[in-house]
């Protein structure tokens, strides 16, 4: 049987009406599931060094919302109408979404969409230092899917919180290497995917 081959795509421009709106539109929040939310929070604080910003009950739905960042405490609003408008306001916050009673349902285990049928990938987190982050992780007892310089692609590793759910651990300036633009084979005009700074099979051809 043939290999699946890959398929080129392109960005499309939104449409002209709309482009007046976009200046003011953010990344504002990714929900995970949680089973257990004194584990989630003690991992996404603890070892991540987030803040809680906010928890939102709904007894009425037996569920509670805990909003997280890279936030400093001392900027949270004390008023909780200003807190909830200040929290809905911050970039790439995660919601962790507990359902009441899951904690303590021996069946239940979210997918975390790595395993068959994958579906969600991961979040990523930057840090000035890969390998300094990675160690205080390990110190904390987190679960390493990948360490920095394992695998084909170095100074990048992969945690996972106490769901199972993947986090990249990334630092912006080593991912110039790691994700190379690709490069024209001028032998035969093909292009080559690059990663980690070596150059891979052919995939594509013009």
């Amino acid at each position: 049987t043939q290999k699946p081959q890959h398929k080129h795509v392109e960005a499309f421009a939104p449409a002209e009406s709309f482009l007046s709106l976009f200046p003011d539109y953010m990344l504002q929040q990714t929900m995970l599931r949680v089973k257990d939310p004194a584990r989630s929070l003690d991992f996404y604080t603890r070892v991540l060094g987030m803040t809680l910003l906010q928890k939102i009950d709904f007894p009425s739905m037996r569920f509670t919302l805990y909003f997280l960042g890279f936030e400093k405490k001392s900027d949270i609003p004390a008023d909780v109408r200003e807190r909830t408008a200040w929290t809905f306001s911050r970039h790439a916050t995660i919601e962790l979404t507990h359902n009441w009673g899951s904690e303590s349902d021996e069946s239940l285990a979210y997918h975390n969409g790595n395993t068959m049928p994958n579906g969600f990938g991961h979040i990523g987190i930057s840090v000035p230092d890969v390998q300094a982050a990675c160690r205080v992780f390990e110190e904390q007892g987190a679960t390493f899917i990948k360490k920095p310089q394992s695998g084909k692609m170095k100074d990048l590793a992969f945690i996972q919180d106490p769901d199972g759910y993947w986090i990249e651990i990334l630092n912006p300036n080593k991912m110039v290497s790691l994700m190379s633009p690709p490069t024209r084979d001028t032998s035969g005009g093909n292009i080559q995917a690059t990663a980690a700074g070596e150059p891979q099979k052919k995939i594509l051809k013009l």
